[in-house]
């Protein structure tokens, strides 16, 4: 057996052997600006610390208002069951989060068709049973989101000095990169024909030490 078809059948075994592997958990904050009349999702992740434990999880969605005093209860997600809780809310709101799962991490909502009245403040709040052989043991957490509905989509100032800085550094490093090229050619270049100059100098230095063949030979009379 060749080592190519070795090789090939060493790596099949190590697939068939190898387990399954799980995604990170990655908790990043939710968007902040939603614009009248889109989408907007709401962000809301919290990743399990033991992911070896086993554990159920399920999400409750507040709102309030920006004239508002007091959260009503907005939305709630348990055992892949969504219910929408305020009124203004009612078929606006779509499950983002984590599927075909009780242990969730991820319990995102969007907003359809958004309007200027959805601007307040959002909570999250993420109650999580972990099970463990002789008991359980609940946690909770919660993030706050602050909303602002804008008519239309801005770019704010910092987003276009950040985009216009990548393309400044993306520009740069080629530049930089073309210089380093020419630099090491002609580096290159250089210790070649040194080495050329060194060779031919070595060549003429040996050459008239070196004695004709036919000296020794006499011409029979």
């Amino acid at each position: 057996m060749s080592a190519v078809m070795e090789l090939l059948l060493s790596l099949a075994l190590l697939a068939l052997q190898a387990s399954p592997c799980r995604g990170a958990c990655v908790e990043v904050d939710s968007n902040t600006e939603a614009v009248a009349n889109e989408a907007f999702p709401l962000g809301c992740i919290s990743c399990k610390m033991r992911g070896e434990v086993p554990a159920t999880a399920h999400v409750e969605w507040y709102f309030k208002a920006s004239d508002a005093d007091n959260f009503t209860h907005l939305y709630s997600y348990v055992k892949g069951k969504a219910a929408i809780g305020d009124p203004r809310f009612y078929d606006r709101l779509q499950w983002n989060g984590s599927n075909h799962t009780d242990d969730l991490q991820d319990g995102s909502i969007v907003i359809l068709n958004v309007t200027l009245n959805d601007t307040g403040t959002y909570k999250c709040i993420f109650t999580r049973t972990l099970k463990y052989s002789n008991f359980e043991f609940q946690t909770s957490s919660n993030k706050t989101v602050v909303v602002k509905v804008v008519p239309k989509f801005t770019r704010g100032l910092a987003s276009i000095l950040s985009e216009v800085m990548m393309y400044v550094s993306i520009i740069g490093l080629q530049v930089w990169l073309v210089i380093e090229m020419i630099y090491c050619y002609r580096k290159i270049s250089a210790a070649g024909e040194e080495a050329l100059r060194e060779s031919a100098a070595e060549y003429v230095a040996v050459a008239p030490e070196t004695k004709d063949p036919c000296a020794g030979v006499q011409v029979a009379e």
